[in-house]
């Protein structure tokens, strides 16, 4: 899947004893429409469970494909998800700061996940290059972090178990300001529902945009689930994966550009309520 640039198109490398040396791709190489009907069948390949996933290809420092090889850790799972990654700043922000943690990024949009999929692979392998001389230099070696293409409001039940994930991350997502296209909008009581199955009790959601509108449409939604409580956001100050979710995306270094605002609203996600017996 990794493409080999030009020299021409290249962006900045090391030197690679060996091997095929990848370029950091740019994003001019890979041009997207910003916007995908969510809604139409696209041509996705997922799991029909959880179980069926293969997470080898995405984190073969973590697994293996052969499950009697000596790599093969059951115990590892993805931990973290930004739901609707783009360009994956969040990703290369916290990949090097967590690197014990297995982060995935989900992405609808060809290009851009072929981008983010390249990103990915350069990085590694500068810091392989970079390790063989100082292995403590650069922990985790982005081997921790992938990402996928996927639909993520129809499949997200699909790649992840019953309170797998931690974290989940809706940053800058799409406003769908008219209002007969509000219904595609990422965070709807429904879609809440599925994000609550999977993210475990004392998990974190994390929601940014730019969007009035839209900050006032996801708090509300997230207020009246039963299963989210809000988190004042004094309690997260200082909190460097909320300063990276804030400042590290390709969408939050624009909006500091152009000295525009930012909402933030975190929910924590509650126990379930007990079951009453008859």
């Amino acid at each position: 899947m990794t493409k080999r640039l030009r020299e021409d198109e290249a962006g900045p490398s090391v030197p690679l004893k060996g091997s095929t040396q990848l370029h950091i791709p740019q994003k001019r190489f890979y041009r997207q429409r910003a916007h995908t009907n969510v809604f139409v069948d696209h041509s996705l390949d997922y799991p029909t469970s959880p179980d069926d996933m293969d997470w080898s290809t995405h984190y073969p420092a973590y697994f293996s494909s052969d499950p009697s090889s000596s790599k093969f850790e059951p115990n590892h799972k993805v931990e973290w998800a930004d739901v609707g990654c783009g360009f994956g700043g969040l990703l290369m922000a916290l990949a090097p700061m967590f690197p014990d943690t297995l982060m995935l990024g989900m992405e609808i949009r060809t290009a851009v996940t072929a981008y983010v999929a390249d990103r990915i692979a350069a990085s590694r392998q500068v810091q392989e290059t970079l390790a063989s001389d100082s292995p403590d230099k650069l922990p985790g070696g982005y081997q921790n972090v992938s990402v996928i293409r996927a639909n993520s409001m129809k499949h997200i039940p699909n790649f992840f178990a019953k309170g797998q994930l931690s974290k989940m991350f809706f940053l800058f997502p799409d406003p769908h300001f008219k209002v007969r296209k509000q219904k595609a909008r990422i965070i709807t009581t429904t879609l809440l529902s599925e994000y609550a199955h999977v993210l475990q009790p004392g998990g974190i959601l994390y929601t940014v945009t730019d969007v009035k509108d839209l900050h006032e449409w996801m708090a509300h939604h997230l207020h009246a689930h039963p299963l989210f409580e809000y988190i004042p956001t004094e309690e997260l100050a200082g909190d460097a994966i909320l300063v990276a979710a804030r400042t590290s995306t390709e969408e939050g270094k624009k909006v500091e550009r152009n000295g525009g605002d930012k909402w933030i609203a975190c929910f924590r996600r509650v126990e379930d309520p007990p079951i009453e017996s008859e």
